[in-house]
């Protein structure tokens, strides 16, 4: 838990810059778009089987329930973010490992998949078109709980890669799944990436992106496996800001996985995520700039 308080305090001091905002906890009626009522009345009243909370990995307290209402709560206002300004964040969040009737690997809500389906319900009371959500998935372990909530649903597409023999050990079928083998360095697991988003763009046209900018392939982490190094992540998150942009995608990510044998690493490789993001993010306000720009030049 520690690496979310060293994230935010770096933030503060290093990119101050950055406009930090409270996270509002996600109602029980949002949750309610992914999750069955009868598991979110159990995890609200702590009233959950015993194995089935020995399997999300933390003890019941109110204090858990908060904050899982909150991290959902916080992808939820990072999805609203994104649409008006290109890009945002969560410094928590990606509890991929959540299903509709049950939580799994510290997750207890799904938050990616409740905020896309609150960013389809809002879309929806406004169009008439789908609205199709990407979800990119780069945790080290797979998004079992993401693949099976949007399991034959063509309005959500699910691209993972991670670890062939890590948890879960029993993956679930998503959209475009990468399996990895332990040690994978750098230069194989970036050209991985490449082909799986060229693969993205032929099979599917989105208008919104979810990023899980998981710390934990890196070479330090102890549950990874993989042998990425800081310079490899940081070229990840590049590819992914870069690949969103050059398309005109609003993108909000989130933090996931990160268990570094030194916490300051994993804080460092989720700092260098957020100047990526921050990047991408002015290269977007100039973008619109100049647009306006143009836009005002036509009507004098």
């Amino acid at each position: 838990m520690s690496k979310y308080e060293l994230l935010k305090a770096r933030l503060i001091k290093e990119m101050g810059y950055i406009h930090l905002e409270e996270s509002q906890a996600a109602t029980e009626g949002e949750l309610a778009l992914v999750h069955h009522p009868r598991y979110i009345e159990q995890v609200v009243s702590g009233t959950l089987p015993e194995a089935m909370q020995k399997a999300i990995g933390f003890p019941w307290s109110i204090g858990m329930v908060e904050r899982a209402k909150c991290s959902t709560g916080a992808t939820i206002q990072a999805a609203r973010e994104a649409l008006l300004t290109g890009v945002s964040a969560n410094l928590a969040g990606g509890t991929h490992h959540a299903y509709a009737d049950k939580g799994g690997g510290f997750c207890v809500f799904n938050d990616v998949a409740v905020a896309a389906r609150l960013l389809q319900a809002e879309h929806h009371r406004r169009h008439t078109e789908p609205f199709h959500v990407a979800i990119i998935d780069l945790d080290v372990h797979q998004g079992n709980g993401s693949a099976s909530i949007f399991q034959n649903d063509p309005s959500v597409f699910t691209l993972s890669l991670h670890g062939a023999k890590n948890f879960p050990f029993e993956k679930e079928l998503g959209d475009l799944d990468v399996e990895l083998p332990d040690g994978t360095e750098d230069a194989v697991y970036l050209s991985h990436l490449a082909q799986a988003l060229d693969v993205l763009e032929h099979r599917f046209k989105p208008n919104f992106v979810f990023y899980l900018a998981g710390a934990d392939p890196y070479e330090g982490d102890r549950l990874g496996r993989l042998s990425l190094s800081m310079d490899g992540l940081r070229s990840r998150d590049f590819e992914v800001f870069r690949w969103a942009r050059e398309r005109e995608l609003p993108l909000a990510f989130v933090m996931a996985g990160g268990y570094g044998r030194e916490m300051n690493e994993t804080a460092q490789i989720q700092m260098n995520t957020f100047q990526e993001g921050y990047a991408s993010w002015s290269l977007w306000q100039s973008r619109a700039e100049r647009q306006s720009r143009v836009q005002e030049s036509r009507f004098r």
